[in-house]
């Protein structure tokens, strides 16, 4: 159905507008993101509210897993370059199915922590392996002026599977075992699987016939106009990457919120992607660059300082929306840089690349969060939120420096764009 969109609903535009393989990476993410957030964001809650592991702790231990989740992440890009795109998603996929129904069978025989931490890592590196392929195959299957309508689409389906996935979680963390969340996402990751071996096709024929090792990673690091990128990337994500499992605390044992309307706060920012995406990538993709990301992180500095004034669960709604504003303007555009400037025979490479940024700013963030909420008073709230929006604004200001003074696409983007 998905290669035949000449009738019916697949008549529309929209769909003639994009191949099909992004169509069906879009639905596997929507899958995947679903399978990821009906489970992990409560990860945290678990293991702060039962297995009483303080929050710092709880940073630390995502910090450790986003560095090795990091180093998977840049392995499994250049590895997608030597053999292609559908392997490495279809083994990555193929791993979380197995380990979330490990971590379903320790977390329901109350395993020792340490064991459930190993198999959360191992979780991780599994899901996240699959993230540098998935981007590259946008990149193979996109005309060059149209990747931020391309990543926009993808974020629609990742953030749809995404919205339903804590109000679920939330609902079944209510009145059933978190185990079952786990189980749960191991049948969401099998459907998966299926599709992935059925119907995904190759996008790039894998004519790199690089070594992956760390030579190839120092060399991506050598492209001076990148590594600038990527490192305030670092700083953007240690900002952002609150959104799990500092505001999951935070709303839930520090403002008083249900784990309920905890994940209807996620659900809100998912509906909204949804709804406000694609129009919003093509709006934003006429900006520069420069501007586009500054404009994106000043929004999601204002949305994360206004959690600091949540009390009433109306604030929080309207402080996610902001934040969620911020999020459909900035993702699209770091992404569509990371495309504009990788080489056509090294995009996974440098798609892992900044994933390897991404996830240890993401990584870091909590360990900042969580030694914020572990040192402010019982009732802090600006204490918390502050540093952290300060953080996302001056990364803001960073990009846009960085745009203005090194920030030049590839000739052939530019040509297309041109056109």
């Amino acid at each position: 159905m998905l290669n035949s969109p000449q009738k019916g609903l697949f008549s529309h535009p929209i769909f003639r507008r994009f191949p099909p393989g992004v169509w069906m990476v879009t639905f596997i993410g929507l899958l995947n993101s679903a399978g990821f957030s009906v489970s992990l964001p409560f990860l945290s809650l678990y293991l702060y509210q039962q297995r009483d592991v303080s929050m710092t702790m709880v940073g630390l231990i995502i910090l450790g897993s986003g560095l090795i989740a990091a180093a998977a992440q840049m392995l499994s890009g250049m590895l997608s370059d030597r053999i292609g795109r559908r392997p490495v998603i279809l083994g990555s996929t193929a791993l979380a199915a197995v380990l979330f129904i490990v971590m379903a069978l320790l977390i329901s025989s109350t395993a020792p922590v340490w064991a459930i931490v190993s198999a959360y890592v191992l979780v991780r590196c599994g899901l996240m392996s699959a993230r540098p392929a998935t981007s590259a195959l946008i990149v193979d299957l996109m005309p060059k002026a149209r990747l931020a309508e391309g990543y926009g689409i993808l974020r629609m389906g990742q953030n749809l599977g995404f919205g339903f996935g804590p109000a679920i979680g939330g609902y079944f963390w209510a009145v059933t075992s978190y185990g079952w969340l786990f189980a749960a996402a191991a049948v969401i990751s099998l459907l998966c699987l299926f599709l992935v071996y059925r119907f995904l096709k190759e996008s790039f024929g894998g004519s790199n016939g690089e070594k992956v090792n760390l030579q190839a990673v120092l060399a991506t690091a050598r492209d001076q106009t990148f590594l600038g990128f990527t490192v305030i990337s670092v700083i953007a994500f240690m900002g952002l990457g609150q959104f799990i499992s500092t505001l999951s605390v935070y709303t839930v044992d520090r403002v008083g919120f249900s784990t309920v309307q905890y994940g209807s706060l996620l659900t809100l920012n998912a509906v909204t992607v949804v709804l406000l995406q694609y129009p919003a990538a093509r709006w934003i993709g006429r900006f520069k660059r420069a501007e586009a990301l500054f404009l994106g992180m000043a929004v999601y500095s204002v949305g994360y300082l206004s959690m600091g004034f949540v009390g009433p669960y109306g604030l929080a709604l309207g402080a996610m929306g902001v934040i969620t504003i911020g999020e459909i303007l900035f993702s699209p555009v770091s992404m569509t840089v990371v495309g504009e400037l990788s080489p056509k025979n090294q995009r996974g490479r440098y798609q892992g690349f900044y994933g390897l940024a991404e996830t240890l700013g993401i990584s870091l963030g909590p360990t900042l969060g969580g030694a914020l909420l572990d040192a402010s008073a019982p009732d802090g709230r600006l204490a918390v939120w502050l540093p952290i929006a300060s953080v996302i604004l001056a990364a803001g200001l960073a990009f846009y420096v960085w745009g203005k003074r090194r920030y030049r696409p590839l000739p052939e983007a530019s040509a297309i764009e041109a056109a």
